[in-house]
């Protein structure tokens, strides 16, 4: 089972090609969203990020042209099982490895991932959806503003997980206790299938990255911010270059998701 492979297994398998989101892979492990930028732009998503940390919680930046550091025994270049290639704010590529497109200027940023903290929702008796139906967390692109910093600015980024009704106080309860991949939801709730909500999400049949999951009567749609969310910023501002995991196809890390629970 996927499960149960260690990290460093798992890498080997992305970087023979396999392609997939790895919500439920390696449990216990940390898994993370990836940002490369020039480094002349370094500067902008590192203050995006700190202007912004709740979608943008780093765990650590990697010097210029680094592939590898103190969260990974491995090459961020093709470690992950899909990538994101921007130019211009264009999407140019999806490759299954980005070695062709690395610079020596490059600045990788690897980010925390809601995926993190969804073993320990298991563990307390809250459903996963999309890990039970075997499909990526949807995603939304919402109209709640992050912060401007630098010559980065771009819309807040949002996973979604239906939670029973009385279970959503302990989602929040567990979420809550991993600031480092972020954290608490930032909005539960639901004015209608297709009635729109408050962050702007007019039908959520329609992510803007993953897949639909469907929702039963008594669940509650919980939102969480999304690591996501840079890429939306990168495609805003139109940067020359930047390189991302492909949506749900995250980096599975050497770190425990213990290392991060408070």
């Amino acid at each position: 089972m996927t499960a149960d492979l260690g990290p460093a297994q798992a890498r080997e398998r992305f970087r023979a090609g396999l392609s997939t989101p790895t919500s439920g892979w390696c449990a216990g492990w940390t898994q993370a969203n990836l940002i490369a930028v020039p480094r002349e732009y370094a500067w902008d998503v590192l203050l995006f990020a700190q202007r912004n940390p709740k979608p943008c919680p780093v765990l650590d930046v990697l010097e210029p042209g680094e592939v590898g550091g103190a969260l990974l025994d491995g090459d961020i270049r093709a470690d992950l099982p899909g990538y994101r290639v921007y130019r211009g704010g264009e999407l140019v590529d999806q490759p299954s490895d980005v070695e062709k497109y690395w610079r020596d200027d490059l600045v990788a940023f690897l980010i925390g991932c809601s995926f993190t903290f969804e073993n320990a929702l298991l563990t307390a008796g809250v459903p996963v959806r999309h890990l039970a139906q075997g499909t990526n967390v949807p995603m939304y692109r919402t109209t709640r503003r992050c912060r401007t910093a630098g010559r980065l600015s771009g819309p807040l980024v949002v996973s979604m997980r239906p939670v029973p009704a009385g279970l959503v106080d302990t989602a929040v309860s567990v979420t809550t206790r991993y600031p480092a991949v972020h954290g608490a939801p930032v909005h539960v709730g639901w004015g209608g299938r297709d009635g729109g909500s408050e962050l702007g999400i007019t039908d959520l049949d329609a992510p803007d990255y993953g897949d639909p999951v469907p929702m039963t009567d008594g669940e509650v749609p919980v939102f969480w911010a999304c690591g996501v969310t840079p890429q939306a910023a990168v495609l805003e501002s139109r940067l020359p270059l930047a390189i991302t995991h492909e949506p749900g196809q995250m980096l599975i890390t050497d770190a425990r998701d213990g290392d991060y629970l408070i």
